[in-house]
């Protein structure tokens, strides 16, 4: 336990953190605070959870909490435990939660260079890995149109459904696509990674464009077809079982919506060289993915083994970087700050409502993993560097307005017709598809 206590006196500044070791042992950290109620207190049921939770902070904590050798009192969740944490090492920087010794971030950081080699066999895998759990987990806890990336708030997020922000988050990206009502027709956009097919939907009920979405989850795939089937758009919105590296022709406009953490380093000259070919040369594409604010990073280990294989979020420069050498102009950078924080707390909330259904598809340890992961993301878009890119990207400067005006113009008119979309995902259309 002496490990973990010197790492606990040394993070806890604000509010109190009490531990009861495996022994009975009790160790408090930090003092009571106006803004806590009482105190945050854990239990540790196996005697070597102190040790792994302090040699590895990230990992540990996360395979602790899963295994039940880390136990948190009620009325506090994991959710409390996390962001109290991550408040208090918010001042000294991420790298007090990551593994402790300089060999031991050497070693993440050379291991997660490896992972981040996403070959197609891998790229398949890892997809298959992440999306293809049962379409019935995420319809738990995303909303309506299953869109699993970060929502928009606009408004206050107390007062924002979920359901809200995210269509707000589909006009925000499609206004940067730039297409104008009425002069669409003919036009093809490429939609890369198109999740359970959303955002190709709307596309096409906004402006009447035939988009093709392509993934590598077979579930997906199969559900955003029969999504298009049961509203009867097939013919126009087509979703193909294709890695972006094997599409072949032209497009007018492509989107990239939560893509790029898991194209890998590596990779991005062929993405943007790949991207650059299919559009044509007054084409517009937009990325829109989550970001590091500060210089280049690795993947923590924790979430390369159990959420995202093969994944890593991208520093700005090398987006940029990289998009330039081949052939990209960049119009247009907006970080999303936020936002994400407010998404992933909801999709907390809707999952522990359904814990029961969840641990009846999977098991409880699967349950609180899913938990560990959610609260996490959150604090590192709360507390953490961690942001959304929004970045358009155009082969011909003359291809966008000269200023931004458009974008705010188009943004409020597609707010405007976008309030219920008719092709939205109900169970009579499954049905209606099997």
């Amino acid at each position: 336990m002496w490990l973990l206590d010197k790492f606990l006196k040394k993070v806890i500044r604000e509010g109190q953190l009490v531990v009861t070791d495996h022994d009975g042992k009790v160790y408090e950290f930090g003092a009571p605070s106006p803004e806590q109620v009482q105190p945050l207190k854990i239990k540790l049921t196996h005697p070597k959870a102190a040790n792994h939770i302090a040699r590895y902070p990230q990992l540990g904590a996360g395979e602790a909490f899963m295994w039940e050798w880390l136990v948190i009192e009620e009325p506090h969740d994991v959710r409390d435990l996390i962001l109290f944490v991550t408040m208090n090492t918010k001042r000294i920087g991420d790298s007090a939660i990551q593994s402790q010794g300089k060999l031991g971030k050497l070693a993440q950081k050379a291991i997660a260079k490896l992972d981040g080699i996403n070959l197609r066999s891998s790229a398949r895998k890892n997809a298959e890995f992440t999306y293809n759990l049962t379409r019935e987990l995420y319809e738990r806890f995303l909303d309506e149109d299953r869109q699993y990336t970060m929502a928009y708030y606009r408004g206050d997020p107390e007062t924002t459904s979920l359901e809200q922000a995210q269509m707000d988050k589909k006009a925000h990206i499609a206004a940067k696509l730039y297409m104008q009502p009425g002069q669409c027709e003919g036009m093809r956009v490429l939609d890369i990674g198109c999740g359970w097919g959303g955002f190709a939907m709307y596309l096409h009920e906004m402006y009447g464009v035939e988009v093709l979405g392509v993934a590598l989850a077979p579930d997906q795939i199969k559900f955003c077809q029969e999504r298009a089937e049961a509203a009867g758009v097939a013919d126009k919105v087509k979703f193909e079982l294709m890695d972006y590296r094997d599409v072949q022709g032209t497009f007018d406009r492509i989107s990239s919506v939560g893509v790029l953490e898991h194209v890998g380093t590596i990779h991005y000259p062929q993405f943007f060289e790949h991207t650059n070919r299919l559009l044509t040369d007054q084409g517009v594409m937009v990325s829109h993915c989550c970001g590091r604010t500060g210089p280049p990073g690795f993947t923590d280990a924790w979430t390369r083994k159990y959420i995202f294989p093969g994944g890593y979020i991208p520093a700005l420069s090398e987006l940029v970087t990289e998009s330039e050498k081949n052939g990209w102009q960049v119009m247009d950078v907006e970080a999303m700050r936020f936002h994400y924080s407010h998404t992933l707390e909801e999709w907390y909330n809707r999952t522990v409502m359904h814990r029961e259904e969840i641990t009846e598809m999977y098991d409880d340890t699967f349950y609180r993993m899913w938990l560990f992961y959610l609260a996490g993301a959150e604090q590192s878009f709360r507390h953490g560097t961690m942001v959304n890119w929004q970045i358009q990207y155009v082969k011909d400067r003359a291809a966008i307005p000269m200023t931004r005006e458009y974008l705010e113009l188009e943004e409020a008119r597609l707010r405007s017709v976008g309030k219920v979309p008719s092709w939205r995902f109900d169970p009579a259309l499954k049905e209606a598809a099997e």
